[in-house]
């Protein structure tokens, strides 16, 4: 598909003076860029995630869904999140989740699902990872139409980030204190198990090792914790976390990560993919 815009260009420049190619040059960004473009690109091309799986015997259902995914075909959560202003996937995004969300959770689009996520996005230039211009609660109110029969919760250490709207309520927490976050854990709300658990919060492997430690019994039995946004350098920590404590820790669960590719950013696209054994 890239050879067809290049030949299109070629044609612009030969049938049309340069003034005028230069005016066609954001037209054609648009094309690359729009949905169809991509959608009709990912029929002839794959690109595969990196998998690492921690778990024993041969290959589990959840290393054959995440090796099925092809992170250039574009998928209605990729629009949904897009148009609600989250970073988690989209056309030209920072990062590209979706892609993987959409093969872990397509199944459970019309179930009473108990959804949570960790990190609303805060503006507050004084806490750490702040997206500054972006729109808390995003990604939430993108899981409330993307899952129209599920509850929505959230947590942030930014009070002034936490609201209610709909089927979505969101807590205070502070995920480096183990007693904030049991007292999370506490909120009438929140007493019963979850589906899914996503951790979008402070992306550093003490705040991420800290949550999901006292997180990971919350998830019911075949439920999913996700966390993202994991920065290449901190890898091989999760891997020795995985290999030599949480394997030994957490037996009825398995673990998977996975190193997305792209060009936009090979800084932290990368998620950490937990399933609890139904």
């Amino acid at each position: 598909m890239s050879g067809i815009l290049r030949s299109l260009r070629t044609s612009l420049r030969r049938a049309l003076p340069s003034q005028a190619v230069e005016l066609a040059r954001p037209f054609l960004w648009r094309l690359r860029s729009s949905y169809a473009f991509c959608l009709v690109n990912s029929w002839f091309a794959k690109q595969e995630p990196e998998i690492r799986y921690f778990g024993a015997g041969g290959a589990s259902a959840l290393e054959k869904q995440l090796r099925s995914v092809n992170v250039l075909r574009p998928t209605k959560m990729c629009r949904v999140m897009n148009e609600y202003g989250s970073d988690k996937g989209g056309l030209n995004t920072w990062h590209n989740y979706t892609t993987v969300y959409s093969a872990l959770f397509k199944k459970y689009r019309n179930q009473p699902l108990r959804i949570f996520e960790m990190g609303l996005g805060s503006n507050d230039p004084d806490i750490p990872f702040t997206m500054r211009n972006g729109r808390p609660g995003a990604s939430l109110r993108a899981w409330q139409e993307l899952f129209p029969r599920a509850h929505v919760y959230g947590a942030d250490i930014d009070r002034a980030a936490l609201f209610a709207e709909g089927r979505i309520k969101t807590f205070y927490c502070d995920q480096l204190d183990r007693a904030v976050i049991l007292q999370l854990w506490s909120e009438p709300d929140l007493k019963d198990p979850l589906d899914i658990i996503i951790d979008d919060g402070l992306h550093t492997f003490e705040g991420n090792t800290s949550f999901l430690e006292a997180s990971l019994d919350r998830l019911r039995p075949g439920g999913l914790y996700v966390v993202e946004d994991i920065e290449h350098g901190t890898v091989p920590s999760w891997y020795d976390r995985i290999e030599t404590i949480y394997a030994q820790r957490y037996p009825a669960y398995e673990f998977a990560f996975v190193i997305l590719p792209n060009p936009q950013n090979e800084q932290d696209n990368n998620l950490l993919v937990i399933r609890r054994a139904s």
